[in-house]
């Protein structure tokens, strides 16, 4: 008798969090990843680049991988691709559409990968993956050539719907293809896995078109320059955006590295339309004058280094604000970001620089669909399983409400962790085992070497400072040689002279007293002792903790 089948849907990243979207599927010997993102650090990571997902799980399985499909060009599900290939250390073939390809190569490009697997797919295709058939189905979102993912297996069907909103007048005239989710609902989904993002906001989310008629608007009542930040990935943002500063006499001036790499790659591809005589690099931008420019930038995420913040520094290279500029922060800011963002706001309106936003005008749509399109999904694909994905605990869990609420009965609606395993059968679901699913750190060159205890170090140097203690002792007999030196960074230690300067030397001086009356000369034991009394002391002064660094020296 054959062994049976089993299917085992495993999410690696984007559940509990906001980026970082991975998820494996598998059906007896074949697997296949479905995309490779990547997540941008906060306040709590200092120092850290970038974070992926851990995939040592799919590294374990390599022999069994049959390929990545990623759902869009996004760097949330795209980001962790070259890191993932190159750890794979074999060519594995990429399956996205025209322009998810088309970022995909710039990126891969930047990481010196030239030999990659790129196999282009259209909505509608159908491609097979060992055990596993692909049919491609279009999806609106934020970017262009989005697709959901029928998946065809021996056990049953599985429904991705990728990121996506049901927008009824998307700007580039591509619908979502409601005929084809029908169909899939027809042969039977077993597992729908759904967006999860919006899943809080009640209704609908607002067509993309409502942001254009909102900046021709603006467009033709400003005098000024307009700068407007945006998403570089959001490429029918830019569209609208060309669309309104051609309307309104303007050329579009492009800065910042990743929009125009990325505006370059979508006018080659033909997604974004825009004559070249009306779209230049900023440093061609020099003889226009400002009332007749639109600047396209990065920076709606109040990234330090980003165009944006750069040009509320004053320190940009070609693009000097004035008063009598406008600048629009066209973007919503992801979770973490907001203080970022805030302070770029206040940096330009201490400029005397008007910026519109999310908050004071209509110049934002999410690309995510609201809780009544989620409901609209689920009854069209009527799945026997749902598994909301991609969205933070509470996202998660509202989806799930949604779908009881439109009668999936709440065993079936499973509520995963990542590195959680739901195991498939025709007729059954259930939760194995766990596996391991944490994050990995990209700092600087360095992969995945950056440990939570060093990021604690790091968390506790920019919370609390650090005291570094410098003790010569004679080499001969251990006894202390000369006055202790205490060096303090990020802690209000003062000057040698004050009270709390001379009550660290004074409890220092204790500890190395003791050590030396008992015969201690050991250095280590001495390093530890006038760690805890400098701790202890500095705790009952000023009620703070620093990292404290004890240096004894022979001499």
């Amino acid at each position: 008798m054959p062994k049976k089948q089993r299917l085992r849907v495993v999410p690696l990243g984007g559940l509990d969090e906001i980026g970082k979207n991975m998820t494996v599927v598998e059906c007896g010997d074949d697997m296949v990843v479905i995309d490779a993102g990547l997540m941008f650090p906060d306040a709590e990571h200092p120092g850290v680049d970038l974070i992926l997902p851990d995939y040592s799980y799919v590294l374990k399985r390599r022999d069994k991988l049959r390929g990545i499909v990623i759902t869009h060009g996004h760097e949330d599900h795209t980001g962790s691709l070259p890191y993932l290939l190159k750890d794979l250390g074999r060519p594995v073939p990429v399956l996205g559409t025209k322009l998810t390809l088309g970022l995909i190569k710039g990126k891969l490009n930047e990481h010196g990968i030239k030999k990659a697997k790129l196999r282009e797919v259209r909505s509608g295709g159908h491609v097979s993956l060992g055990q596993l058939g692909f049919d491609f189905i279009a999806v609106n979102h934020s970017i262009p050539d989005g697709v959901a993912l029928f998946i065809r297996t021996p056990v049953g069907n599985i429904l991705h719907t990728g990121d996506f909103k049901l927008d009824q007048t998307p700007i580039d005239g591509r619908f979502t293809d409601y005929d084809a989710l029908a169909k899939a609902a027809r042969q039977g989904v077993l597992l729908l896995m759904s967006d999860s993002t919006n899943a809080e906001n009640p209704g609908y989310s607002k067509p993309e078109a409502n942001v254009g008629e909102s900046l021709r608007a603006i467009f033709r009542a400003v005098e000024g320059r307009i700068v407007v930040a945006s998403f570089a990935s959001h490429i029918h943002r830019m569209q609208q955006i060309c669309d309104a500063a051609v309307g309104s006499g303007r050329t579009v001036v492009v800065t910042g590295r990743s929009m125009v790499n990325n505006t370059a790659i979508a006018r080659e591809l033909g997604y974004l339309d825009v004559d070249e005589d009306r779209i230049v690099d900023a440093y061609d931008a020099a003889s226009l004058p400002p009332e007749k420019t639109v600047v396209l930038c990065t920076g709606s995420q109040g990234e330090p280094l980003s165009a944006l913040a750069r040009m509320a520094n004053r320190d940009h290279k070609t693009v000097q604000l004035e008063p009598s500029d406008t600048v629009i922060i066209s973007a919503s800011p992801v979770p973490g970001n907001e203080m970022a963002v805030g302070r770029v706001i206040n940096r330009l309106a201490k400029a005397g620089i008007e910026v519109l936003h999310k908050g004071n005008a209509d110049i934002h749509v999410s690309g995510h669909a609201g809780s009544e399109e989620l409901k609209i999904m689920l009854n069209l694909v009527r799945p026997r399983f749902f598994m909301p994905i991609h969205g933070e605990s509470r996202h998660l869990r509202a989806h799930g409400r949604l779908a009881e609420q439109v009668g999936i009965h709440r065993d079936d609606v499973f509520i995963m962790e990542n590195g959680d395993c739901l195991e498939l059968a025709s007729d059954s679901a259930r939760l194995a085992e766990h596996v391991g699913a944490g994050v990995v750190y990209v700092d600087g060159l360095s992969v995945g070497d950056l440990s939570q205890v060093v990021l604690r170090d790091r968390q506790q140097l920019a919370r609390d400072g650090i005291v570094t203690v410098v003790v010569a002792v004679d080499a001969q007999d251990g006894r202390v040689v000369g006055e202790p030196e205490i060096v303090a960074r990020g802690v209000a230690v003062g000057g040698e002279t004050s009270d709390l300067h001379e009550g660290a030397m004074a409890r220092v001086k204790k500890a190395l007293a003791k050590m030396e009356s008992e015969g201690v000369t050991d250095h280590s034991i001495i390093e530890r002792a006038v760690r805890e009394g400098l701790s202890q002391y500095l705790w009952e002064a000023v009620r703070t903790r620093p990292m404290i660094i004890p240096i004894v020296m022979a001499v």
